[in-house]
């Protein structure tokens, strides 16, 4: 009998472990994101605690399971052989689930999201991976992996391993012990009620932080890696295929020809086009759109000289969802990204393969490793004559650990440029240095001694590299027939808002220029909105190309009062129109937030866009 209570008592402390690793684990995460915890109210930071406690139980019951497995099995097995694999399953989970619990702080810095499998997008590619990072992050990456696993260590060995007393059960001790396994499906679920429990049930706040702080990141992340498993059911399924369909098709049906500008915009009918995507480019640092007049003010100058479309945004949070939505005009999915699919990427349309059809000449430019987040694969056989990438630079060029700087990517283009033959041409160039962690040459002009001055120093590094590559232009005899475009991949969480939710539009909304001698208008904005997917439609319909192809795309210079934008992040998505903005948590199934009285019109707008668009993503 003494044997049987040792035995439950040691399975007991055992599981009372997890759950303290994982009680310990959410407080270095609110400690480490101080600046956001500071936010927090008292009883809202014991909240996080008391409501992560359920997952915090349940993941503790998934860890448990194979060491009471082997207790029972205790009964059959010398003693010493399982306190052996006993111990090595325990110091096999301790350093993985550390290194977990790193990857997760560093993470939701940059993404504002709790770990999933979204970085396993990146694996291929680790050492650009780690570009995002510093070296002193790394080094602090690897001293926090080393430190928590010893101090983790030594903790489960003072608490389970350090008495050595019989493990070793009856048979009838067995049953028991077979019981207290069993026992584990209630925490393992959250209980006996219908439906096992899920992130949903610890979301208690209308904080967005605090419902993260509350997730359990070990559970989150064996919940996201037990869904990948492909399915060609559409998990955004809110009406029928019908009425899903016939509410998007309401919503674009007249929102596909000029109605605004009716005087021509462009001088000539095949201009040149040069599309400047910049990494990270935020309108928060943008003046005339409400941003900082000094971090930007070369491009807050041309602003005057072209066309500024100042409700224009980004359709998701990453450079390969924003690429996809500029070039195919296609909306990007939660959790997943199409462009990491060649079987679907290749039935993509690009706009490159239009512009070839009309006679243009077709370059891309980016200074770093193509293979990152698979865009050559995306890029090849669409049209592009040449596709350059950080093979074709030199190595005293790469300063970068992303590749080489935005100024040696733009002189590349320059020297293509001055021995440019053929006529008109498409270019292509997509920067990087504002990408973490924002390394660049020279001084940086807002100093270095912070994540948002480094940021803040990048961007205006680049803001001079696009406006010297501009002043370069206007000096050459093709100027007067050239258009160019400049906008970004996608938003940034830097500069910090006051909004209370991280995907608050603000954080989507993205700077468009039109600028350059084919321009017929000039110094004026455009204030219809818009987002990524209408970009390439538009520019086809202005060179009289075929955009069919582009089915879910709207025409930019439409004024009608029903345009909207749409944009996607991991667990939600936001969609904006004329009367104002909702923002759609997945997991606690509602608008989180909103500036609109009526919710329910915007909500169906967004679910029958994602609904629509997710469908013939799963058909592709």
């Amino acid at each position: 009998m003494q044997s049987i209570l040792h035995s439950v008592i040691f399975n007991l402390k055992y599981f009372s472990f997890w759950v303290l690793y994982f009680v310990i684990a959410r407080l270095c995460f609110l400690l480490y994101h101080f600046e956001s915890t500071a936010t927090l109210e008292i009883n809202e930071i014991l909240n996080v605690i008391v409501y992560g406690f359920r997952l915090d139980l349940s993941i503790a019951g998934y860890l448990s399971v194979i060491p009471f497995l082997l207790i029972f099995l205790g009964a059959f097995i010398t003693n010493k052989f399982i306190r052996i694999i006993h111990k090595a399953y325990s110091y096999g989970v301790i350093p993985l689930l550390n290194i977990l619990l790193i990857v997760d702080l560093f993470l939701y810095t940059y993404w504002n999201i709790r770990l999933d499998t979204s970085f396993s997008r990146y694996l291929n590619t680790p050492e650009l991976m780690f570009a995002s990072v510093s070296t002193f992050e790394i080094i602090l990456f690897i001293f926090l992996i080393l430190a928590t696993s010893l101090i983790s260590f030594r903790l489960i060995n003072f608490f389970i391993y350090s008495k050595k007393k019989e493990i070793k059960v009856s048979l009838l001790g067995s049953i028991v012990l077979l019981f207290c396994l069993g026992l584990l499906i209630l925490p393992i679920r959250g209980g006996l009620q219908t439906i096992p429990i899920n992130q949903s049930n610890v979301y208690f706040s209308k904080k967005m932080f605090a419902n993260h702080a509350a997730v359990n990141y070990g559970w989150n992340f064996i919940h996201a890696l037990s869904k990948r498993v492909d399915s060609k059911d559409n998990p955004f399924m809110s009406f029928t295929p019908e009425v899903g369909s016939a509410i998007y098709s309401s919503l674009i049906h007249d929102l596909k020809t000029k109605d605004s500008f009716k005087n021509p915009l462009l001088k000539s009918e095949k201009p040149n086009i040069i599309l400047i995507i910049w990494e990270g480019f935020t309108a928060k640092i943008v003046e005339p759109l409400g941003g900082d007049h000094n971090i930007t003010p070369y491009f807050n100058q041309l602003t005057k000289e072209g066309i500024l479309f100042r409700n224009f945004y980004a359709n998701g949070d990453r450079t390969d969802k924003g690429l996809v939505a500029l070039l195919s005009g296609y909306y990007p999915q939660p959790k997943k990204s199409i462009i990491k699919m060649p079987s679907k990427s290749k039935k993509l349309p690009l706009l490159s393969q239009e512009m070839k059809s009309l006679g243009y000449t077709n370059s891309f430019y980016h200074g770093g490793d193509l293979n990152f987040g698979n865009m050559k694969t995306y890029l090849t056989g669409k049209g592009i004559d040449q596709i350059y990438g950080s093979e074709i630079f030199e190595s005293k060029d790469w300063n970068s650990k992303w590749g080489v700087h935005d100024h040696v990517l733009f002189n590349r283009v320059v020297s293509d440029l001055k021995d440019e033959s053929q006529f008109p041409f498409f270019k292509t160039i997509l920067t990087l240095t504002s990408h973490e962690p924002y390394e660049f040459p020279g001084v940086y002009k807002f100093g270095n001694d912070s994540e948002l001055n480094k940021f803040k120093s990048s961007m205006s590094y680049t803001d001079k590299s696009v406006y010297d590559f501009v002043e370069f232009a206007k000096k050459q005899s093709w100027w007067d027939n050239t258009l160019i475009v400049i906008t970004g991949d996608h938003g940034h969480h830097l500069p910090k808002t006051p909004e209370k939710i991280f995907n608050n539009p603000r954080r989507f909304q993205i700077p468009m220029l039109w600028i350059g001698g084919a321009l017929a208008s000039k110094g004026i904005y455009n204030d219809n909105i818009g987002s990524q997917v209408d970009l390439a439609f538009t520019l086809l319909d202005l060179l009289n190309g075929d955009n069919s192809n582009f089915k879910y795309s709207t025409h930019l210079f439409n004024s009608k009062e029903n345009r909207f934008a749409h944009y996607v992040f991991n667990q939600g998505f936001g969609t904006i129109n004329n009367s104002g903005y909702i923002v759609y948590d997945f997991i606690s199934d509602a608008v989180v937030e909103s500036n609109v009285e009526s919710k329910e019109q915007l909500k169906n707008t967004g679910k029958a866009i994602l609904q629509t668009t997710y469908q013939d993503f799963l058909e592709k």
